[in-house]
């Protein structure tokens, strides 16, 4: 075989290397500026003013700000001239989480009396430092930037536009429940639009939320013809698998009503911190969400909303090249195409001389050494890397400030490894026999895929091209066109190479090994010109300096800084039935600012009773503290009595000083029945952890828990109170932190925290 002169090899690697580019910056807007933008358009800097107003502080429920947030949302609704309205309650999940969110709302009449469209985000930040300028006054802003736009148009829709901004997201999805269990406009509402954010930047995935089919929601998403379409149904197959639950998942679980969630992932770092804030919010992004808003808004404005259910599924993806879906249906006969074609393949080689059964064997080495070394270095290497900079473990998020430069790092150096093993067996094995190896892992994947994961068969399509690759390789044995098989490799490069910073941003650094998996994966598709390079060593060599280069940049970038804070914790605990005080510590690595008060790391913390994060993060140290006058709370037996073989007990605990969070802790089984400030169980919580209520208070209102036992059960409850004010509570001089430090997110931090036990 003749191999292409060196100057197609060089084009062919270019157009690769600019297609995987592309494939990353073709998604959303870049470098958006606006000037004169008209008034009936959406505009990404009066998106922004609103960001702004929403997000200078942490604005939790309960908190000052939060009423300053809401009345700031229902002032521009007016303005909008709206007539918002407020509806609040308490609500109690299954697993005893409560609080009373204050939805606002408001509704826009539309011609019709069909099913309404609903624009969704909370007003609500995450408690109690994360100041919520991406989670979620991004997806605020964008929906009342949105309704001026469209309302500027002075055209009146077909359907009712009903307008959600909910409480208590943050918390349990209670402002959601609250309005789907219990508001009479739930019974008018056709689909949901829901605008949320899991980072500060990046493109807008979109994702669905249904009980049924996708085929009309995915149809009715491309014929709305949006400019930034990102989505895909192997994305969509994993959410349903993860507990990323958002205030759509209770309009699909509750309500039986079907949405699309419009989320940003990128510099995850920033979720549910300090940095959440208006400066940290990507531009481009908020412009990605605007302008999946005013194309979906003006077409389902007019759409039959009682028509979007089915049974029909399709599968979907984006590439720079468009939104692209085929039905489910298709699934097999492609795998059937796909396998026989290969076996036709190995066939027709065979009879051309261009396949051997020890040149496919041979291909088989380069191909599990890349995969393999490259997969276990990265392990390893990661593993070491967490060793040699152990500050990494205090990021919770598991994503690190420098994670997009690891990511980088180990892609080039498994493209390294990977150029290296093949161009050791340059002279043994021809391209077509190097193809077999990585085509049929594909191959098994592609019916794994089928079987398990029908969200991720359009990698069919990738395969299917490597395979007529391939065919064409065998035609062209004598003068085979470099060029032709790059461009039959290009769909392979647009569909799988984001997928290569997808997983580790949407799954965290623990999965890192998946990047030279799928390169290594992707390049085998690539094979049939990638095996036709004649300087595979050279490029290696490039591909190891880019390598360490990426070191030297993570390693200058892995303290902690002004721009990159270490995030730490304090709790001042005062257990009022043993009369003694102790700062605890969520932090493995104690810093200047924690040992103020924990003085090194001989006293672990023993306590069980951890009150509930999102990582189940427990308190590490622990050291004894000065008792306090902290106020405690005045419980009062309300009600005991035996009536119909049960003890009937009612019990109130009132705050005595102004607090934030409650939590009640207790044998579950003990209980015949629950019911908190009005809100029943219907079964009472048994976790391991003996967890009951996590009640989150507003308006510093008691706790009311009736609950029924026999009457020969003797049991207790444990009950914390908590208020996020250690640093200003004038009982303590806590310094302020240090500028690269900041609070630890996900867990109760700067708390003031009051035990106490009640025996029944």
């Amino acid at each position: 075989m003749n191999t292409p002169k060196a100057r197609f090899t060089f084009f062919s690697f270019l157009l690769i290397a600019l297609t995987a580019y592309f494939s990353f910056k073709s998604v959303m807007p870049q470098n958006t500026s606006e000037n004169k933008v008209p008034e009936e358009a959406f505009s990404t800097v009066r998106a922004f003013a609103h960001v702004n107003q929403l997000a200078k502080e942490p604005h939790y429920v309960g908190s000052k700000a939060h009423e300053t947030v809401r009345n700031y949302i229902i002032s521009e609704l007016k303005q909008l001239g709206l007539e918002p309205t407020i509806q609040e309650g308490y609500t109690l999940d299954s697993s005893g989480n409560i609080s009373k969110p204050k939805n606002v709302l408001a509704r826009i009449k539309g011609k019709k009396s069909n099913k309404a469209l609903l624009l969704l985000s909370h007003y609500d930040s995450d408690p109690h430092s994360a100041v919520g300028a991406s989670d979620a006054a991004s997806g605020v802003a964008t929906i009342l930037e949105g309704t001026r736009a469209f309302l500027a148009k002075g055209e009146q829709p077909e359907n009712d536009i009903i307008l959600l901004l909910s409480d208590g997201e943050e918390l349990g999805l209670n402002g959601a429940e609250l309005f789907v269990n219990k508001h009479p406009w739930t019974k008018d509402v056709g689909l949901v639009l829901n605008f949320e954010a899991r980072g500060s930047g990046g493109p807008s995935i979109m994702l669905l939320e249904t009980n049924n089919g996708n085929a009309k929601l995915i149809k009715a998403f491309k014929d709305a013809n949006l400019q930034y379409p990102v989505g895909n149904s192997l994305a969509y197959s994993i959410y349903k698998m993860l507990p990323n639950d958002t205030d759509l998942t209770v309009f699909r679980e509750d309500g039986n009503i079907q949405g699309f969630n419009f989320a940003f992932i990128d510099d995850h770092f920033d979720y549910h911190t300090a940095n959440d804030t208006p400066e940290n919010l990507d531009f481009n992004t908020l412009t990605h969400q605007g302008s999946y808003l005013m194309p979906l808004l003006t077409y389902f404005s007019k759409q039959d909303l009682s028509q979007m259910n089915t049974d029909e599924d399709l599968i979907y993806f984006n590439t720079p090249f468009g939104f692209h879906t085929y039905p489910f249906s298709w699934i097999f006969p492609m795998l059937i195409v796909i396998i026989l074609l290969f076996i036709a393949i190995i066939v027709y080689g065979f009879s051309k001389n261009m396949l051997s059964s020890k040149g496919i064997l041979l291909g088989f080495a380069p191909f599990l050494i890349s995969l393999i070394v490259s997969c276990g270095i990265t392990i390893l290497a990661w593993k070491l890397i967490n060793w040699l900079y152990p500050q990494y473990s205090e990021i919770q998020h598991g994503f690190t400030y420098n994670g997009y430069t690891y990511i980088i790092l180990f892609a080039f150096l498994s493209l390294g490894i990977t150029f290296y093993t093949y161009q050791k067996f340059k002279k043994k094995v021809t391209a077509a026999n190097l193809t077999i190896a990585p085509l049929f892992f594909w191959v098994v994947i592609t019916v794994l895929a089928a079987l398990y994961l029908e969200g991720a068969s359009f990698i069919a399509i990738p395969v299917l091209l490597s395979l007529i690759s391939v065919f064409i390789l065998i035609i062209q044995q004598q003068k085979p066109s470099v060029l032709l098989l790059t461009l039959l490799g290009i769909p392979a490069v647009a569909i799988l190479v984001p997928f290569i910073k997808l997983f580790p941003v949407g799954l965290g650094l623990k999965i890192l090994a998946v990047v030279p998996f799928l390169i290594v994966l992707i390049l085998g598709l690539l094979m049939p010109f990638f095996g036709l390079y004649k300087r595979k060593k050279w490029t290696a060599y490039a591909f190891f300096l880019f390598a360490i280069v990426s070191f030297v940049k993570a390693h200058s970038t892995s303290d902690f800084s002004e721009t990159r804070q270490k995030p730490n914790s304090l709790v001042y605990l005062l257990d009022a039935d043993q009369n003694k005080a102790i700062w605890k510590t969520y932090d493995r690595i104690l810093d200047t600012w924690t040992q103020n008060y924990i003085k090194d790391e001989s006293n672990t913390s023993q306590n069980l009773q951890v009150i509930d994060s999102k990582y189940s993060a427990g308190f590490t140290y622990t050291q004894d503290a000065p008792i306090k006058s902290v106020p405690l709370p005045k419980i009062e037996t309300v009600q005991d009595s035996i009536y119909n073989d049960l003890r009937h007990v009612t019990i109130k605990v009132c705050p005595q000083r102004t607090v934030n969070r409650m939590e009640v802790f207790g044998a579950g089984k003990d209980f015949e029945s629950m019911t908190v400030n009005g809100e029943a169980f219907t079964k009472v919580p048994t976790k391991r952890s003996n967890r009951l209520i996590s009640y989150y208070v507003s308006d510093n209102e008691a706790l009311e828990v009736s609950f029924t036992l026999k009457p020969s059960t003797k049991t207790q409850l444990i009950i914390y109170e908590a208020s996020y004010d250690l640093l200003n509570n004038p009982l303590f001089s806590i310094p302020p932190r240090d500028k690269n430090m900041m609070p630890r997110p996900f867990v109760l931090n700067d708390a003031v925290i009051v035990k106490k036990t009640i025996e029944l």
